[in-house]
């Protein structure tokens, strides 16, 4: 259980000239474990988690870019190499190197793309719903100009978007427990107070960057996905919910690229399973953890 008086550092560090918020659950003595948040949410996220692992582990949870309490992309793309970097950089930074690196939904991509890229610097990877290929929404051959006009247009919508202001700070929770049916009041309540901030007419909006629901005009293809999840070398656990989203890692045999799996299916949980069956999650990454150190 979290307890507020636990509470870990407030850091921040630099990646290409944005100044980015994490947070260390001290024991920096003991092997790291970093901890990475999906789109649109935040690293308070995880305190749940940091909580429970912080005495035998150097947690450290960032906030990506664009979310949280860190600094908005100059620009209009969110890109997942960006977000990758960004973790390098904290890595190298603050010397976390070599390290666990766990993530959720997103962050579970960002989490297998670090340890595929960088071998040398992760002990495992396990990837929380995961975000898989979405094989219908790729460009076919042929289509590049369709897809950056299309690019443009989505661009452009989102300039114009407004972010949606709650009247109060109740409005915004059950706006989030409406979205994620599983959770409950108590912790939506926490998630909500670090997911929002008070605007001067009293009204609550959520932190992140509206252009994080943006596609980069290039990104990595399913080939390129399916090629960097074979050069995983650690030990590697999916870990997915029977009532989850679609299109995650380990759906559609993408799970036969990795080398050294363990795959893992909860019951009576959604996407977010680490909260919605937090006992059983946390003792299955545990175990993973300890076998994997």
């Amino acid at each position: 259980m979290f307890h507020a008086n636990s509470a870990p550092a407030s850091q921040t560090y630099y990646s290409q000239r944005l100044r980015l918020h994490y947070l260390d659950w001290g024991n920096p003595t003991k092997p790291t474990v970093l901890l990475v948040h999906g789109i649109q949410d935040h690293c308070h996220n995880w305190d749940w988690t940091a909580e429970d692992l912080k005495t035998d582990y150097h947690v450290v949870t960032p906030d990506l870019r664009g979310h949280g309490d860190s600094e908005w992309s100059r620009g209009s793309a969110y890109n997942l190499l960006d977000y990758v970097f960004d973790i390098a950089q904290l890595v190298d930074q603050r010397g976390l190197s070599p390290c666990h690196i766990v993530g959720h939904s997103m962050g579970g991509t960002v989490a297998s793309l670090f340890a595929s890229l960088f071998p040398e610097k992760t002990l495992s990877l396990t990837s929380i719903e995961g975000v898989g290929i979405y094989w219908q929404n790729l460009p076919q051959p042929g289509s590049i100009s369709t897809t950056l006009r299309q690019w443009a247009q989505d661009t452009r919508s989102l300039a114009g978007r407004i972010p949606k202001r709650y009247p109060d700070f109740a409005s915004a929770l059950q706006r989030l427990m409406t979205s994620n049916p599983h959770l409950s009041e108590r912790r939506a309540h926490h998630l909500t107070a670090h997911g929002t901030n008070q605007n001067e007419d009293g009204s609550f909006s959520w932190k992140f960057d509206n252009y994080t629901h943006s596609q980069p005009s290039s990104r990595l293809s399913a080939n390129d996905m399916l090629e960097l999840w074979q050069q995983v070398n650690c030990p590697a656990l999916l870990m997915n919910a029977r009532q989850g989203f679609e299109h995650r890692i380990g759906q559609d045999e993408t799970a036969s690229h990795f080398k050294h799996l363990t795959t893992l299916n909860i019951d009576q949980a959604g996407h977010w399973l680490h909260h919605d069956q937090f006992d059983q999650f946390i003792q299955e990454l545990k175990q993973f953890l300890a076998n994997s150190t």
